[in-house]
Order: structure tokens, then C-alpha cells, then sequence
């Protein structure tokens, strides 16, 4: 088990789970959303990546309206 961040929140996960997979299993959407590991921007071509201990990922959710 590794230890990282999602939003202020510190969870205990796999360590082979991926930023795809930690999407699925918090139930974040399948479009419409950013992700920053450690404060970089991701790009959805890189979500097959394995997180490691202590990573900081930050979930923004796209929102339309005025």
C-alpha cells in the first residue's frame, strides 16, 4: 500500500493502481475533468500511469453556466 493525496484527502491504495483506475474507483466522470499530479497538468494519454508514494493528485471538474 502506498499513501498519496486526491483533492485534500489522503487515501492508502495499491501501489500498481493507476491514475485511470483511482479515477474509476472515486468516481470521477469520463470526460470533462483536469488532473494535476504534483501540481503538473496530466494529459488524459498519460491517466496509464502508476502512482507513486506521496503523489498529489488534484481533480478539477469542468462546469458549465454563467
Amino acid at each position: 500500500m502506498i499513501t498519496i493525496t486526491v483533492n485534500d484527502e489522503t487515501l492508502n491504495v495499491d501501489e500498481q493502481i493507476t491514475v485511470e483506475r483511482l479515477l474509476e474507483t472515486r468516481g470521477f466522470p469520463d470526460k470533462g475533468i483536469a488532473v494535476a499530479l504534483d501540481a503538473t497538468v496530466l494529459p488524459r494519454s498519460q491517466w496509464d500511469r502508476a502512482l507513486a508514494d506521496g503523489a498529489r493528485v488534484e481533480v478539477v471538474t469542468a462546469v458549465q453556466g454563467g
